[in-house]
């Protein structure tokens, strides 16, 4: 959608404005919960204990925030307007305060009612690392590179460096987990050339999509589906529920954000799944809004579910492969770039 077209509609419906929402929607030292009721913008708990701040979902919304922020640039009255909205939300998030008190890494829940019951220290590897990357971009309450350094980076299944169906996985769990440890801190965050001390992050990504596409070629539990052209594990409605899968928590269940969302990584193998799914299955898994969110054939089963965290990273990432977008805009980003500088990153569009 071209700049002019969305500024148009938020001119004409402001209330309808995403960011007129979130300034009036709870949040918690600046952050927001796990789910907010659409209409009322209350918190509605994701669990008994969890029922206010959620960093690690607030992170995935200000990338895409701060992505917005960074695309409308006219010097208009809606775009500034739009930008300088952004500018506040963001900069009303604490992200010192969720170190539990100077503690060296970032907790994932912080409740009014229930302070730090939850008590998640995230470290990696996993899909976090961009909750780290902006709290230290952070001007007003930034986090120290010993935040990322000492609890980000320590934990007994941060590095790797083993092969699995000979390829080397850097970093994370064996098998790589679910496939979306490569998708959602990577909508924005471009991993093209990006290195630190302890990955190549294009690397580390690619290679976890080869691992997952490997164990569905392979596919020792021998499901039915499995193969060169449907393959993607990762965590997705189930036929008994919902489930993260992965490599080593496989039944038979394949969701098409996995191999789709990884068009960058894998374009050629992901293009044979995008045609297998469409082509083969027909209305079994493909509407209006989409293909729907998975599917098992050895079950028979196929879900009649959209979920945005799924759909939202298949629009992005198939954009990212095909222009760069999302990854320009963010990388561009001031704060960003010297977020990035600070926790030791080296990459191409770091100036």
């Amino acid at each position: 959608m071209q700049s002019g077209l969305l500024a148009s509609c938020i001119a004409a419906r402001p209330d309808a404005c995403v960011q007129d929402f979130l300034a009036k929607a709870d949040a918690y030292h600046g952050v927001y919960a796990h789910w907010l009721n659409g209409e009322t913008g209350k918190t509605i708990p994701f669990s008994r204990k969890d029922d206010g701040a959620d960093l690690v979902e607030s992170s995935y919304l200000f990338q895409g925030l701060l992505c917005a922020r960074e695309y409308f640039n006219q010097e208009n009255t809606v775009e500034s307007e739009l930008r300088r909205r952004i500018g506040w939300l963001w900069n009303e998030v604490e992200w010192d305060w969720f170190t539990q008190g100077g503690q060296e890494v970032l907790y994932w829940h912080w409740s009014p009612n229930n302070g730090w019951a939850m008590n998640f220290p995230v470290r990696g590897f996993n899909e976090c690392l961009i909750m780290y990357v902006l709290a230290a971009a952070s001007e007003r309450y930034p986090v120290s590179p010993a935040v990322y350094h000492r609890g980000w980076a320590q934990s007994n299944f941060f590095k790797n460096g083993k092969e699995f169906y000979g390829i080397k996985l850097p970093l994370g769990f064996d098998f790589g987990g679910p496939l979306f440890f490569s998708h959602y801190s990577f909508l924005g965050l471009d991993p093209r050339g990006l290195k630190d001390q302890y990955a190549d992050y294009w690397e580390q990504n690619r290679n976890h999509t080869l691992i997952n596409r490997e164990h569905c070629v392979r596919n020792p539990k021998g499901f039915k589906g499995y193969g060169q052209n449907c393959w993607g594990l990762t965590a997705c409605d189930t036929y008994n529920g919902y489930n993260a899968h992965s490599p080593d928590n496989d039944f038979g269940t394949i969701a098409p954000t996995a191999a789709l969302s990884a068009f960058p990584y894998t374009p050629e193998y992901s293009m044979e799944a995008l045609k297998h799914f469409y082509n083969d299955h027909g209305d079994k898994i493909w509407s209006e809004y989409g293909f729907t969110d998975a599917f098992n054939e050895t079950k028979n089963w196929y879900a009649d579910s959209h979920l945005a965290i799924d759909q939202g990273p298949i629009i992005v990432m198939i954009e990212n492969h095909r222009s760069g977008l999302l990854w320009k805009l963010f990388m561009g980003i001031p704060e960003i770039q010297k977020g990035l500088k600070k926790l030791g990153f080296q990459s191409p569009q770091i100036k």
